[in-house]
């Protein structure tokens, strides 16, 4: 009868429709499976073989084993994930819907897909850990072939060697422990020395000038009243002076490098010099009291002065200058300063308004700043030596110079004391050697046989080139001059400023010009001499 029921049971057909491509398949044990005659495409399953009752019990017993050894695996790589990758599995089983109670995937595709992206996150924090730790091995390593002798410094105090090992030893910031270095001496406080000024010479600006404060206190003597001004060489400041009650100096703080410190010991070894050959003070050169050195300045300490005579002139001399009267006396007293320089072999060599001093009741004036004198025979041509407005043409050309270069700045003094305007304006050597032409005429061809740097500003026809901008290009162009014209007159510029003047104070107008003009010329052998300028009539004549 079961034999019966099993075989007309497998020869009904039971058809299940799925999509285009449908087949038959039987469900229960013991069915065939068949192909649907309306897709001839697909090959025909095989036909199951017929198992008894006990054999299919015992496959499915075997199922349900190798499916319990299938999530025994599964658990356990999941585990084996956690422990290597620090996958969180709660985490994952409470965020997605796709796990089972027991943290099973239930694709095993998109199990797959987990597992691959968990070790491409991992895998790729384990690089930026390596990477990480490589960046500092290699901070490390140029840390030390950087500078040697700085980290051996640096490792003499305690508090460096605490910042040194914090870097050498990668600290956690979220560790409970306390792992970062303690500061044994906190007096000591670590700065960037390049960048702080307080803790590299705060008292020198970035140019080695002393930084002078009204207040101060140099040398434990002197206390600062004023800031007088800044040279090229130095700052000078006025002092007052505790050693010697009521007594005020002016103090030359020399700028605080090699060149300017060997400037400054010359000038002080030409000031010893002067005071030497001075000791009454009739020459009207400064005086030097003491020198001595502080915070690495050398400081020249002078006698005080009211103001220098540029500072006059823009005070007194409004737009006409000082009077004929002052002006007698100051010409007089700078030929005496001119005399005892000559006296001694020095060429001062930079004489113009700024280095002239003036006393209070200025009635008596001091020629100073002697950084640019040196002996006579100690000159080497150079285009650039004294300020360019007071620059003599021998200077400019390249001629073995000697104390006519002082009488040459001194006549510019002069005229700009008369005036309170500049004599010659040039903006560069060669409109300078132009303004002397238009004043003088044509430079002697002797002079230019003799010039060092004749080409500069000559032919070989010993025309002059002058040098000038192009009006539309805007560009420098040379200009050959075969013919000079003179075009200015000192009798016509000096009535400029001297007006409404008496007979007596007119001869004494024309007695300055012929004085300049002397004082003037080109060819220094035939310039006035020192003697000669303290026996002309505009100083010897009294108004």
């Amino acid at each position: 009868m079961a034999e019966r029921y099993r075989t007309s049971y497998r020869k009904s057909n039971h058809k299940d429709s799925r999509s285009d491509r449908k087949t038959e398949s039987v469900r229960e044990h013991g069915k065939k499976s068949k192909v649907n005659d309306n897709d001839s495409s697909t090959p025909p399953l095989p036909i199951m073989e017929e198992f008894s009752m006990e054999e299919l019990l015992k496959k499915r017993k075997l199922l349900c084993e190798n499916l319990e050894k299938y999530k025994t695996y599964s658990r356990n790589e999941t585990k084996i994930l956690k422990e290597k990758y620090y996958v969180d599995i709660k985490t994952v089983k409470e965020s997605s819907p796709d796990y089972n109670h027991e943290g099973i995937h239930i694709s095993e595709s998109e199990d797959e897909e987990y597992i691959i992206e968990q070790r491409r996150k991992q895998r790729k924090q384990l690089l930026d850990q390596l990477n990480n730790s490589q960046n500092i091995i290699n901070i490390e390593e140029d840390a030390k072939m950087q500078n040697n002798s700085q980290v051996d410094e640096i490792e003499n105090n305690d508090n460096a060697n605490s910042i040194i090992n914090a870097v050498k030893e990668t600290t956690d910031m979220f560790s409970e422990k306390d792992e970062f270095p303690k500061n044994k001496n906190p007096e000591i406080i670590i700065q960037d020395n390049d960048k702080n000024a307080e803790l590299n010479d705060n008292w020198d600006d970035e140019e080695g000038y002393y930084k002078a404060r009204v207040g101060d206190c140099i040398n434990n003597r002197y206390t600062v009243k004023s800031i007088l001004g800044q040279g090229v060489f130095a700052n000078v400041v006025r002092a007052h002076d505790h050693t010697f009650k009521g007594n005020e100096v002016a103090i030359k703080i020399i700028r605080n490098n090699e060149l300017m410190h060997k400037t400054g010991l010359k000038e002080m070894t030409i000031l010893k010099e002067i005071n030497e050959n001075d000791p009454d003070d009739k020459y009207h050169c400064v005086k030097l009291l003491r020198n001595f050195i502080h915070k690495g300045h050398l400081c020249l300490v002078l006698e005080p002065f009211y103001m220098d005579m540029r500072s006059l002139l823009k005070k007194y001399g409004k737009h006409n200058g000082i009077s004929l009267k002052a002006l007698m006396i100051y010409t007089r007293q700078l030929f005496l300063a001119l005399k005892l320089l000559s006296k001694i072999g020095i060429i001062h060599a930079d004489i113009k308004p700024d280095n002239i001093l003036v006393n209070e009741n200025k009635n008596i004036l001091k020629l100073c700043d002697f950084g640019s004198a040196a002996k006579v025979h100690e000159n080497e041509p150079t285009p650039y030596l004294v300020s360019r407005f007071y620059r003599a043409p021998e200077i400019i050309l390249g001629i073995p110079y000697s104390y006519g270069i002082d009488i040459w700045s001194t006549a510019c003094t002069i005229y700009e004391m008369a005036t309170n305007n500049i004599l010659f304006t040039g903006g560069c050597n060669n409109k300078m050697l132009k303004c002397f032409m238009d004043l003088k005429g044509k430079i002697p061809s002797k002079l230019l046989r003799r010039s060092k740097f004749k080409e500069q500003h000559f032919n070989y026809k010993n025309n002059f080139l002058l040098r000038k901008k192009d009006k539309i290009t805007e560009r420098e162009k040379i200009v050959e001059m075969s013919h000079i014209v003179i075009c200015r007159d000192l009798q016509r510029d000096l009535k400029q400023y001297f007006k409404k003047l008496t007979s007596s104070e007119e001869k004494k107008v024309v007695q300055l010009k012929d004085l300049l003009d002397k004082m003037l010329m080109l060819d220094e052998k035939q310039r006035l001499s020192i003697t000669d300028g303290l026996k002309h009539s505009f100083i010897q004549v009294q108004i």
